[in-house]
């Protein structure tokens, strides 16, 4: 089956998403677009000489012509944060950059399904909606699906259990107003606090739950953190964003916390923000409502509530 992914900005995001694709198998054509065209002909080089031990791929760096008949773009094109910079501080100058981009690649890749990944994502998704002319349902911001990563690896280690028996979920805007509903996290479909009340085997005879204070903090920090080791963050995002694309290609449908414009749920309406949304082949199918407690509303609207605040002060 012939899937072809454009990746618009062969930063160091944008060329790990492609390096992620080709080793894992997802794409069978991948385009890198950049302004600086030798970086994305460097990159496509890198990555094509390790083909040879990975899954058939054809990949190149282009220009926006060849996005023409693409599954999936994604935009990972704009400044990235600095040490100690908010990712909202970022969003005058990536909006403006969103303006260009937007209208230029939906002329050549009318049909595909978008993935925004630049910074501030809420906004951005929102700013490519707007400049783009194209349905709500064929874009979708990467939104909390990395906060939610962050999340369950935090989880798994506290309880030593399987990534993949955490359910648990990080919702709002992907950055300081983000919050867990801790009213929706379950280990093994059980409640957290019930989960620690009745456990019984070997070597896990005490389990307590973990400083749900101390929880969130490490998710919102976290990028921050890399950031100031390492000046960027690339892997984790890399890897949450191809789960997307392949959530778009197996046709079966997922729900996953990304980004996607409000429509009254939870009160909130035009705003990009992440939420349970059901993805399929044909993009945004719809979303899932779970009733949360007042509480996790009031945060809901909160974090509602900085992006929209934000949007209004911005040039559009």
């Amino acid at each position: 089956m012939s899937n072809k992914v454009t990746i618009i900005g062969a930063g160091s995001v944008g060329s790990t998403i492609a390096y992620t694709m080709t080793v894992k198998g997802i794409a069978s054509e991948i385009v890198l677009i950049d302004i600086n065209h030798d970086k994305a002909e460097g990159e496509a080089m890198d990555i094509q000489q390790g083909t040879p031990f990975c899954c058939p791929v054809t990949i190149y760096s282009g220009t926006y012509e060849d996005a023409k008949d693409s599954d999936v773009v994604v935009i990972s094109s704009g400044l990235p944060r600095k040490p100690g910079q908010t990712r909202l501080d970022l969003a005058q100058t990536n909006v403006n950059i969103m303006k260009t981009i937007a209208p230029e690649i939906a002329k050549y890749a009318p049909n595909a399904l978008y993935i925004i990944v630049s910074n501030p994502v809420d906004i951005m998704t929102y700013a490519f909606m707007k400049y783009s002319g194209l349905p709500e349902n064929k874009i979708i911001g990467s939104g909390t699906i990395l906060d939610t990563a962050r999340l369950r690896y935090y989880l798994s280690d506290h309880f030593g259990v399987c990534q993949k028996n955490i359910h648990a979920y990080v919702m709002g805007e992907h950055g300081d107003s983000s919050f867990i509903p801790w009213s929706l996290a379950k280990i093994a479909a059980i409640g957290i606090e019930d989960y620690c009340k009745g456990i019984k085997y070997t070597g896990k005879n005490i389990v307590t739950p973990p400083n749900y204070d101390e929880v969130i903090d490490y998710v919102r920090t976290s990028g921050g953190e890399i950031i100031k080791n390492k000046q960027a963050t690339y892997y984790a995002v890399s890897v949450s964003v191809c789960s997307i694309i392949e959530s778009l290609f197996t046709g079966k449908d997922y729900i996953m916390t990304v980004s996607s414009m409000m429509h009254g749920e939870y009160g909130l309406r035009d705003v990009c923000i992440s939420h349970l949304v059901v993805l399929g082949i044909d993009g945004v199918k719809g979303c899932v409502t779970p009733t949360l407690l007042s509480s996790e509303v009031e945060l809901m609207h909160k974090s509602g509530n900085v992006l929209k605040d934000l949007i209004a002060k911005l040039e559009f």
